[in-house]
């Protein structure tokens, strides 16, 4: 990426560059190659460019580079994987840039390897001269999978912007609470024997229906006690994605496992929920001869809710023309947060193509948002009246 290169030519060459992150090794990829391309384009636009590798994950780096200088300033970043995907489904070749029907298709082309091409095209066309706040490019890896990127950034203990702004697909509207999210497997182990006596043996997929039904009951418990009508779905969800136990009929079934997605509210924390939620398992097991352990499928995603008064959320609401909002899905918003700063969630893409065959990217979702990210650093980090009021 080099200032001679077009948005179009540099959003290409970004879809281009296979980055899936996923929890299946044979599918995990190092996104090595996007963030030396970003490294080479944003140094040739005067950042200051750093590397740094993800502990504990080979070949997975996050990349942080600074225009500017201060102790504050805005954050603009983004995810530099994507979700794996089948080639079959998709009727163009998902790591190339097809313009069609007013629309970019791509592999990550709405979620979200657009937001780095329009960012550096404003960067392109800022006077840099006039900066009083300096502006950071953020670029993670594994937020698809693990966010593991952005976890080891908040562990480091380094400070960055005092605002932050993520490119998730959010159809251009501010965003500034989601859910939390926690993923658990839940495995019942009981003991096997021949099926034409149920005494010789202790049924795991019985004892399951036990811990179901428990769930259950506390679910409707949870959506009874917690609710916020800011979200669309304004209580706590707990969804049974998958279930697995026996191998015969005929034969009594020693283990079943079952793995969940429970998604809450910002005043309810990973801890919090988790430890609840094991506990409730355990007791529904009780007297039955029967074991469970539970396990988390990844290490969780906190909530997210950056004040509605915040200046970058007012700022958004005004150069964007939409209220700031909810939305169910994670992001990496929460450890910008813990870091000190105040963030909000706004991309030109959209949810319902993320993850999806085909994925596009509309066209004249772009200058809206130039526009927008034009709006916030001058607002934010040029000589310019810093009265969230005075904001077109």
């Amino acid at each position: 990426m080099t200032k001679t290169l077009s948005f179009k030519d540099n959003f290409a060459r970004l879809i281009a560059l296979p980055t899936v992150s996923s929890t299946d090794p044979a599918l995990d990829q190092s996104n090595k190659g996007i963030i030396d391309f970003l490294s080479s384009g944003l140094a040739d636009l005067g950042f200051v460019v750093e590397q740094m590798e993800v502990p504990g994950r080979p070949g997975k780096f996050n990349l942080i580079a600074c225009l500017g200088k201060g102790s504050g300033g805005l954050v603009l970043s983004g995810h530099t994987d994507t979700v794996p995907c089948d080639p079959d489904k998709w009727r163009q070749d998902p790591f190339r840039l097809t313009e069609k029907d007013n629309r970019y298709f791509g592999l990550g082309a709405s979620d979200m390897k657009c937001f780095f091409p329009i960012a550096m095209e404003v960067i392109k066309q800022m006077d840099t001269g006039r900066l009083q706040q300096p502006v950071y490019m953020l670029a993670t890896a594994d937020e698809e999978s693990t966010m593991s990127g952005a976890r080891a950034l908040a562990e480091s203990g380094r400070t960055l912007g005092r605002f932050a702004l993520i490119g998730e697909p959010t159809g251009l509207k501010p965003i500034y609470m989601h859910k939390g999210i926690i993923m658990e497997s839940i495995v019942v182990s009981g003991e096997a024997g021949h099926s034409s006596n149920p005494s010789l043996g202790k049924n795991a997929i019985e004892g399951m229906h036990k811990v179901i039904k428990t769930l259950l009951e506390w679910r409707d418990e949870l959506q009874r006690k917690y609710k916020n009508d800011v979200f669309e779905v304004p209580f706590p969800t707990l969804n049974f994605g998958s279930i697995r136990g026996g191998d015969n009929p005929n034969r009594i079934c020693a283990q079943c496992e079952l793995q969940i997605d429970l998604r809450f509210l910002p005043d309810i924390s990973i801890e919090d929920i988790r430890s609840e939620l094991r506990q409730i398992i355990q007791t529904a097991l009780t007297g039955s001869g029967m074991q469970v352990e539970t396990s988390s499928v990844f290490g969780g995603i906190p909530p997210l809710q950056t004040s509605a008064d915040s200046e970058i959320i007012r700022l958004a609401e005004k150069l964007s023309g939409q209220t700031a909002g909810a939305v169910a899905f994670g992001t990496e918003a929460p450890y910008l947060n813990a870091m000190g700063m105040e963030t909000v969630i706004l991309g030109p893409g959209d949810i319902d193509q993320a993850h999806s065959p085909d994925e596009y990217l509309l066209i004249d979702r772009i200058q809206p948002m130039m526009k927008i990210l034009s709006g916030l650093i001058g607002h934010l980090c040029l000589k310019e009246n810093r009265n969230v009021n005075a904001v077109n």
